[in-house]
């Protein structure tokens, strides 16, 4: 609230998921709907950010674009936080060989595969489709939050309410969900924000290369696919979809820096300090 920078972040990220939820309210025009007497028009009156090789509304199918990519992108992070979280939680609060071998070996091996190479690896294999893209980029992104979460379990563990709740009787589980894991969310939550714009961009990569959601959805990445050999002769192809994957990643990336700015306490301490002459 005090960051004019966040509330526009967020302004504009709300702005992107209402808009993806209410796509066939906003749509102009069916964003599937052949029209090949008007193809390849500029913007115009009739048409905002003009229409494509096959007459269909660009502005229909970026609204329609927002709701398939956002839908990817939370797929995969909550996809993928959910592994981090488990077995992060079990490396950092048993360790011992448990911890190497989830630790050092498991999520060692998936970080020594480049994650794009390992996605478009599993979409080749398995097929384009929303199930697998969202599967093939949770297999690349769940290594971080594992890492991140079995570092803060490892340090809350040792932290004197989990004594107390252990000396009380309670078991291993619930001394992880009911006082670990609450206390350690915070920067969970943070990377879950900077998550969310790497997974779209991801999906836009994939779906680029022919690798995700199978045309004619209108993904932003199928969008920017299709307008390749359009690029000079009608580049407004390009620039709208371009424009729509570029403000919602810079915009979850601003906000996650934010929200790590607000959850650091010693940021906070280094503000407050007065600046010496």
């Amino acid at each position: 609230m005090r960051s004019p920078l966040g509330m526009a972040c967020a302004i504009l990220l709300t702005i992107f998921i209402l808009t993806g939820v209410f796509a066939p309210l906003l749509a102009p025009y069916d964003p599937l709907q052949l029209n090949l007497d008007d193809r390849l028009q500029a913007p115009a009156i009739h048409h905002w950010f003009g229409t494509d090789e096959l007459g269909r509304d660009i502005l229909s199918r970026c609204i329609f674009g927002a709701r398939i990519s956002l839908s990817v992108a939370m797929s995969v992070v909550i996809l993928s936080l959910f592994l981090g979280l488990l077995i992060g939680s079990l490396a950092g609060f048993y360790g011992g060989w448990l911890d190497t071998v989830l630790n050092v070996y498991l999520i060692n091996a998936f970080m020594a595969i480049p994650g794009i190479l390992l996605a478009i690896a599993f979409v080749a294999f398995s097929g384009p489709g929303f199930r697998n893209l969202v599967a093939a980029l949770s297999l690349t992104m769940w290594t971080g939050f594992a890492r991140l979460v079995r570092a803060q379990v490892a340090a809350a563990a040792q932290m004197e309410y989990v004594e107390a709740a252990r000396a009380l009787g309670a078991s291993d589980l619930r001394i992880i969900v009911r006082h670990i894991l609450p206390n350690v969310l915070q920067p969970v939550l943070v990377q879950a924000a900077l998550a969310l714009a790497t997974a779209v961009l991801a999906e836009a990569t994939l779906s680029f290369l022919g690798l995700g959601t199978p045309p004619p959805a209108p993904s932003w990445g199928n969008m920017l696919n299709d307008a390749r050999s359009h690029l000079f002769d009608s580049p407004h192809m390009v620039i709208f979809p371009a424009l729509s994957v570029m403000i919602c990643v810079v915009a979850f990336n601003f906000l996650g820096d934010i929200l790590r700015d607000t959850a650091d306490p010693r940021r906070k301490v280094r503000r407050s300090l007065p600046v010496e002459a």
